[in-house]
């Protein structure tokens, strides 16, 4: 007789948890938090469901890159129009939106698809070291 696997619901499986980015090389915090997101960390794990974990990640502005990234690597974005591309360096980027590094960085290593999306929006970053979320009781993550 088969037996029915019962996998957890995303409000069984809630846990919040928190990084400080505070001298963390960008790639390798990444994939830690990607792989947290994904609820790879959790013995319920299932690639094809949301475990519901959240991610915080606080002092965006001090993540680190290896090499001449700072100089060397672009982002790129398009307004829509005729020669509407903007190109500006990693060093750029992180002036103006800390925040927007680590989130490009994470989302390029989650699912691609309705998955993915939804697991993006559980991911939270800030510039500073305070957070509104001290309700969700997070655990530290060490890298």
């Amino acid at each position: 007789m088969n037996k029915t696997t019962l996998y957890p619901t995303t409000k069984d499986g809630c846990q919040w948890y928190i990084i400080d980015a505070d001298s963390k090389t960008l790639g390798r915090l990444a994939s830690e938090a990607a792989r947290i997101l994904l609820g790879k960390n959790s013995p319920n794990y299932n690639p094809s469901r949301n475990i519901g974990n959240g991610l915080i990640i606080i002092n965006a502005e001090k993540i680190q890159v290896t090499g001449k990234k700072e100089t060397d690597k672009f982002y790129r974005r398009h307004s829509g129009q005729v020669g509407g591309m903007k190109l500006e360096t990693f060093g750029e980027l992180r002036d103006r939106m800390p925040g927007r590094v680590i989130e490009k960085s994470i989302k390029g290593m989650l699912p691609k698809g309705p998955l993915g999306r939804q697991l993006f929006t559980q991911l939270k970053v800030y510039k500073g070291s305070e957070h509104p979320h001290s309700a969700q009781q997070p655990t530290t993550v060490n890298i």
